[in-house]
């Protein structure tokens, strides 16, 4: 995986999904996952993972804000859990109940607006 296929992901559409496909499985999940890279895990073949690290809460804060801004712009919701010097950002599609093209391209998005 190189930084510019995560890029690439980036930027890409993050279309909504409508429900009514099946999640991400095999092949298809493995090839988005290695595009995505970053130390983003897939996890139970159901969702993406990051803990991003920062040397404060102020800026854990503000990558928290910016990551809100990005899913409320594109109306995708991640969980996101904020500390003192980290963030945990977790990611899948609730209409499908696993993961989608979307959830990949939103966290390289994500992964654009780290500045660690």
């Amino acid at each position: 995986m190189t930084t510019e296929s995560c890029s690439l992901l980036a930027g890409q559409d993050c279309v909504p999904c409508k429900g009514g496909i099946p999640p991400l499985e095999g092949e298809a999940l493995a090839a988005l996952h290695e595009k995505l890279g970053n130390d983003w895990q897939v996890i139970d073949g159901h969702h993406l993972e990051k803990e991003f690290k920062f040397p404060d809460f102020k800026q854990a804060l503000a990558f928290t804000n910016a990551v809100g801004d990005l899913a409320e712009s594109i109306n995708h919701h991640p969980d996101i859990l904020t500390a003192w010097g980290k963030v945990k950002v977790t990611v899948w599609t609730h209409k499908i109940n696993g993961l989608a093209e979307a959830d990949f391209v939103f966290a390289a998005r994500c992964e654009a607006a780290y500045q660690g």
